[in-house]
């Protein structure tokens, strides 16, 4: 599971810069305030959490449901959240928003922090 945790994380990061760099310069010119800063906060999301699964996947070795569980909520939640916010942006820019994308948002922001949250009970026990 290390090795998916990489993967994602390179995944994330490279699309990461790419959407961050799209944002500065194409959508700038065609979205809302408001849209742009909820993009750039897909991005953000994006990139912290890419940040994240680099170290865990260097540093814990998995030999545990729990640690597998926390990759599969942190990359899980990362794809619901941002991409949901990318889908919910673009999509609301072309006038044809793609509703279904709303709840998985704040699904995706669960799994991110029951993710932190397994990772925190993950440290307490190694104390």
């Amino acid at each position: 599971m290390n090795e998916i945790a990489l993967v994602f994380a390179a995944f994330f990061g490279a699309t990461g810069i790419i959407f961050g760099a799209f944002g500065a310069h194409v959508l700038k010119k065609k979205l809302t305030n408001e849209q742009l800063q909820s993009f750039e906060t897909g991005v953000k999301y994006q990139m912290y959490h890419a940040l994240v699964l680099l170290v865990l996947g260097f540093q814990l070795e998995l030999d545990s449901t729990l640690k597998n569980s926390i990759f599969l909520l942190l990359i899980l939640g990362t794809v619901l959240f941002s991409f949901s916010i990318y889908g919910l942006v673009l999509s609301s820019a072309n006038n044809k928003k793609l509703r279904f994308l709303g709840p998985m948002t704040p699904l995706g922001g669960l799994l991110l922090v029951l993710g932190w949250g397994l990772l925190m009970y993950l440290f307490v026990l190694a104390l």
